[in-house]
């Protein structure tokens, strides 16, 4: 049986790089300080703190989630996005285990 290039890497390789990858543009690392700053933040106040577009933004904030460092709860006609705390937990040991 072959190897796959993905058998190289460990799980947490792997984890480690899609958080790198959810954090690798600026808008991203606004939103989080912006959410980590407080307990919840709704989407449409986000757009009124950050100089982007609300679908710019519902893009950036779909890659967070899509990589686990945010949640949102969905109670029409707003959704409410947090820092996923575990995950965030487990993304600043990942990282700081990196940069060491």
């Amino acid at each position: 049986m072959q190897n796959t290039k993905t058998d190289y890497f460990t799980k947490e390789q792997e984890q480690t790089a899609r958080f790198a990858k959810a954090l690798g543009h600026p808008v991203r690392i606004a939103i989080l300080q912006l959410l980590n700053s407080q307990s919840c933040c709704y989407h449409g106040d986000m757009a009124e703190e950050l100089p982007i577009a609300k679908s710019t933004l519902s893009q950036h904030l779909n890659e967070l989630k899509d990589a686990g460092l945010i949640q949102g709860t969905i109670t029409p006609p707003t959704v409410k996005y947090c820092i996923n705390r575990e995950n965030w937990i487990i993304a600043k040991t990942l990282i700081d285990d990196l940069l060491r």
